[in-house]
Protein backbone atom coordinates (compact mmCIF):
# COMPACT_ATOMS: atom_id res chain seq x y z
CA UNK A 1 0.00 0.00 0.00
CA UNK A 2 1.43 3.35 -1.04
CA UNK A 3 1.88 5.97 1.66
CA UNK A 4 0.85 9.53 0.80
CA UNK A 5 1.76 12.57 2.84
CA UNK A 6 -0.58 15.58 2.72
CA UNK A 7 1.14 18.85 3.66
CA UNK A 8 -1.55 21.56 3.76
CA UNK A 9 -2.18 24.30 6.30
CA UNK A 10 -5.91 24.63 5.57
CA UNK A 11 -7.49 22.04 7.92
CA UNK A 12 -10.63 21.60 5.80
CA UNK A 13 -8.65 20.90 2.62
CA UNK A 14 -6.21 18.70 4.52
CA UNK A 15 -8.97 16.60 6.07
CA UNK A 16 -10.94 16.36 2.82
CA UNK A 17 -7.93 15.19 0.82
CA UNK A 18 -6.87 12.80 3.57
CA UNK A 19 -10.36 11.24 3.65
CA UNK A 20 -10.45 10.84 -0.15
CA UNK A 21 -7.02 9.20 -0.21
CA UNK A 22 -7.91 6.76 2.55
CA UNK A 23 -11.16 5.88 0.78
CA UNK A 24 -9.10 5.19 -2.35
CA UNK A 25 -6.98 2.70 -0.42
CA UNK A 26 -3.89 4.75 0.43
CA UNK A 27 -2.09 4.97 3.75
CA UNK A 28 -1.77 8.64 4.76
CA UNK A 29 0.23 11.07 6.86
CA UNK A 30 -0.80 14.69 7.34
CA UNK A 31 0.72 17.92 8.56
CA UNK A 32 -0.18 21.60 8.46
CA UNK A 33 3.31 22.94 9.19
CA UNK A 34 6.27 22.82 6.82
CA UNK A 35 8.97 22.26 9.43
CA UNK A 36 6.98 19.56 11.22
CA UNK A 37 6.16 17.92 7.89
CA UNK A 38 9.83 17.79 6.89
CA UNK A 39 10.78 15.95 10.08
CA UNK A 40 7.86 13.56 9.62
CA UNK A 41 8.74 12.88 5.97
CA UNK A 42 12.39 12.20 6.83
CA UNK A 43 11.29 9.72 9.50
CA UNK A 44 8.46 7.98 7.64
CA UNK A 45 9.65 8.06 3.98
CA UNK A 46 6.32 8.50 2.16
CA UNK A 47 6.03 7.39 -1.46
CA UNK A 48 4.43 10.66 -2.53
CA UNK A 49 3.94 14.11 -1.00
CA UNK A 50 0.99 16.37 -1.84
CA UNK A 51 2.57 19.70 -1.03
CA UNK A 52 0.97 23.09 -0.53
CA UNK A 53 3.43 25.93 -1.14
CA UNK A 54 2.24 28.53 1.36
CA UNK A 55 2.97 26.94 4.74
CA UNK A 56 3.99 28.06 8.24
CA UNK A 57 7.34 26.90 9.57
CA UNK A 58 9.07 26.56 6.22
CA UNK A 59 7.32 27.07 2.89
CA UNK A 60 6.77 24.38 0.26
CA UNK A 61 9.71 25.53 -1.86
CA UNK A 62 12.18 24.98 0.97
CA UNK A 63 10.46 21.73 1.97
CA UNK A 64 10.90 20.35 -1.57
CA UNK A 65 14.56 21.36 -1.75
CA UNK A 66 15.38 19.80 1.62
CA UNK A 67 13.43 16.56 1.21
CA UNK A 68 15.20 15.95 -2.09
CA UNK A 69 18.48 15.75 -0.17
CA UNK A 70 17.29 12.95 2.12
CA UNK A 71 14.94 11.19 -0.34
CA UNK A 72 15.69 12.00 -4.00
CA UNK A 73 13.16 9.49 -5.37
CA UNK A 74 10.03 10.56 -3.48
CA UNK A 75 7.31 11.89 -5.80
CA UNK A 76 6.24 15.47 -5.06
CA UNK A 77 3.03 16.96 -6.42
CA UNK A 78 2.51 20.62 -5.62
CA UNK A 79 -1.04 21.58 -4.70
CA UNK A 80 -1.19 25.34 -4.95
CA UNK A 81 -3.50 28.27 -5.44
CA UNK A 82 -0.70 30.25 -7.02
CA UNK A 83 -1.48 30.82 -10.67
CA UNK A 84 1.66 32.62 -11.81
CA UNK A 85 3.95 30.63 -14.09
CA UNK A 86 6.99 31.85 -12.17
CA UNK A 87 5.65 30.21 -9.00
CA UNK A 88 5.06 26.92 -10.79
CA UNK A 89 8.53 27.04 -12.33
CA UNK A 90 10.06 27.83 -8.95
CA UNK A 91 8.26 24.86 -7.41
CA UNK A 92 9.38 22.51 -10.18
CA UNK A 93 12.94 23.79 -9.86
CA UNK A 94 12.79 23.22 -6.10
CA UNK A 95 12.08 19.54 -6.63
CA UNK A 96 8.42 18.99 -7.50
CA UNK A 97 7.57 16.48 -10.22
CA UNK A 98 4.14 17.86 -11.03
CA UNK A 99 1.51 20.31 -9.83
CA UNK A 100 -2.25 20.68 -9.39
CA UNK A 101 -3.79 24.14 -9.16
CA UNK A 102 -6.58 24.92 -6.72
CA UNK A 103 -9.50 24.59 -7.06
CA UNK A 104 -9.22 20.97 -8.23
CA UNK A 105 -11.59 18.03 -8.45
CA UNK A 106 -10.85 15.05 -6.25
CA UNK A 107 -10.94 12.80 -9.32
CA UNK A 108 -8.21 14.90 -10.91
CA UNK A 109 -6.10 14.80 -7.75
CA UNK A 110 -6.42 11.03 -7.39
CA UNK A 111 -5.53 10.56 -11.05
CA UNK A 112 -2.35 12.59 -10.55
CA UNK A 113 -1.46 10.63 -7.45
CA UNK A 114 -1.90 7.28 -9.20
CA UNK A 115 0.06 8.37 -12.25
CA UNK A 116 3.00 9.62 -10.19
CA UNK A 117 3.02 6.40 -8.18
CA UNK A 118 2.98 4.12 -11.19
CA UNK A 119 6.26 2.27 -10.69
CA UNK A 120 5.42 -0.04 -13.59
CA UNK A 121 5.78 2.90 -15.94
CA UNK A 122 9.03 3.89 -14.33
CA UNK A 123 10.39 0.39 -14.85
CA UNK A 124 9.20 0.45 -18.46
CA UNK A 125 11.18 3.62 -19.09
CA UNK A 126 14.23 2.61 -17.07
CA UNK A 127 14.24 -1.16 -17.48
CA UNK A 128 16.75 -3.10 -19.51
CA UNK A 129 20.44 -3.67 -19.25
CA UNK A 130 21.51 -1.80 -22.38
CA UNK A 131 23.95 1.08 -22.08
CA UNK A 132 23.22 4.17 -24.17
CA UNK A 133 26.36 5.91 -25.38
CA UNK A 134 26.60 8.87 -27.74
CA UNK A 135 29.11 11.70 -27.98
CA UNK A 136 30.64 11.96 -24.51
CA UNK A 137 27.39 10.91 -22.82
CA UNK A 138 26.91 7.49 -21.25
CA UNK A 139 23.61 6.37 -19.72
CA UNK A 140 23.12 3.17 -17.73
CA UNK A 141 19.34 2.94 -17.17
CA UNK A 142 19.40 -0.07 -14.87
CA UNK A 143 21.89 1.70 -12.59
CA UNK A 144 20.25 5.15 -12.74
CA UNK A 145 23.67 6.40 -13.81
CA UNK A 146 24.71 9.17 -16.21
CA UNK A 147 28.24 10.32 -16.96
CA UNK A 148 29.70 12.93 -19.29
CA UNK A 149 33.20 11.78 -20.02
CA UNK A 150 34.35 10.65 -16.58
CA UNK A 151 32.14 13.12 -14.73
CA UNK A 152 29.03 11.73 -12.98
CA UNK A 153 25.83 13.72 -13.57
CA UNK A 154 23.22 13.96 -10.86
CA UNK A 155 19.63 13.98 -12.14
CA UNK A 156 16.31 13.70 -10.37
CA UNK A 157 14.29 10.63 -11.27
CA UNK A 158 11.91 12.37 -13.68
CA UNK A 159 14.84 14.14 -15.35
CA UNK A 160 16.61 10.81 -15.74
CA UNK A 161 13.49 9.23 -17.22
CA UNK A 162 13.12 12.04 -19.74
CA UNK A 163 16.74 11.72 -20.85
CA UNK A 164 16.40 7.95 -21.26
CA UNK A 165 13.11 8.24 -23.17
CA UNK A 166 14.71 10.67 -25.62
CA UNK A 167 18.09 8.95 -25.92
CA UNK A 168 16.59 5.54 -26.67
CA UNK A 169 15.19 6.91 -29.91
CA UNK A 170 17.85 9.26 -31.31
CA UNK A 171 16.69 11.47 -34.16
CA UNK A 172 13.02 10.80 -33.51
CA UNK A 173 10.66 13.62 -32.61
CA UNK A 174 9.18 13.01 -29.17
CA UNK A 175 6.04 15.06 -28.67
CA UNK A 176 5.22 16.49 -25.27
CA UNK A 177 2.17 14.22 -25.20
CA UNK A 178 4.28 11.10 -25.70
CA UNK A 179 6.79 12.20 -23.06
CA UNK A 180 3.89 12.85 -20.67
CA UNK A 181 2.62 9.32 -21.29
CA UNK A 182 6.00 7.61 -20.92
CA UNK A 183 7.37 9.53 -17.94
CA UNK A 184 4.34 10.81 -16.01
CA UNK A 185 1.74 8.26 -17.09
CA UNK A 186 -0.72 10.92 -18.29
CA UNK A 187 -2.57 11.13 -21.58
CA UNK A 188 -1.72 14.81 -21.39
CA UNK A 189 -0.33 17.35 -18.96
CA UNK A 190 -2.35 20.37 -17.93
CA UNK A 191 0.58 22.54 -19.02
CA UNK A 192 3.71 21.95 -21.08
CA UNK A 193 5.59 23.93 -18.43
CA UNK A 194 6.22 20.76 -16.38
CA UNK A 195 8.10 19.02 -19.20
CA UNK A 196 9.86 22.19 -20.34
CA UNK A 197 11.29 22.89 -16.87
CA UNK A 198 12.51 19.30 -16.49
CA UNK A 199 14.12 19.41 -19.97
CA UNK A 200 15.86 22.67 -19.08
CA UNK A 201 17.30 21.07 -15.95
CA UNK A 202 18.55 18.06 -17.97
CA UNK A 203 20.26 20.40 -20.41
CA UNK A 204 21.89 22.35 -17.61
CA UNK A 205 23.16 19.21 -15.92
CA UNK A 206 24.44 17.47 -19.05
CA UNK A 207 25.24 20.01 -21.75
CA UNK A 208 27.00 22.59 -19.60
CA UNK A 209 29.84 20.11 -18.96
CA UNK A 210 29.73 18.36 -22.34
CA UNK A 211 31.43 19.01 -25.66
CA UNK A 212 28.08 18.22 -27.31
CA UNK A 213 24.53 19.49 -27.37
CA UNK A 214 22.04 16.64 -27.16
CA UNK A 215 18.44 17.81 -26.97
CA UNK A 216 16.84 19.84 -29.74
CA UNK A 217 13.61 21.76 -29.28
CA UNK A 218 10.96 21.39 -31.98
CA UNK A 219 8.96 24.50 -31.20
CA UNK A 220 5.33 23.95 -30.39
CA UNK A 221 5.66 20.16 -30.64
CA UNK A 222 8.33 18.54 -28.47
CA UNK A 223 11.97 17.47 -28.41
CA UNK A 224 14.49 15.37 -30.31
CA UNK A 225 17.69 13.65 -29.12
CA UNK A 226 20.21 14.80 -31.73
CA UNK A 227 23.83 14.89 -30.49
CA UNK A 228 25.94 17.57 -32.16
CA UNK A 229 29.47 18.71 -31.26
CA UNK A 230 29.60 22.27 -29.98
CA UNK A 231 31.24 24.81 -32.23
CA UNK A 232 34.81 25.50 -31.18
CA UNK A 233 35.63 29.04 -30.20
Amino acid sequence: MARIMVVEDDPIIRQTVDYALRRAGFDTLTSGDGKEALALAEAEHPDLVLLDLMLPGIDGFEFAERIRVSDPEVSIVMVTALGEDRDKVRGLDAGADDYVTKPFSMDELLARVRANLRRVRERAVLGGEEVISDGDLRIEPSQLKVTVGDVPVRLRLKEFQLLVALAREPGRLMTRQRLAQEVWGYDHLASSRTIDVHIRRVRQAVEEISAFTYIRTVHGVGYRFDPQPKARR
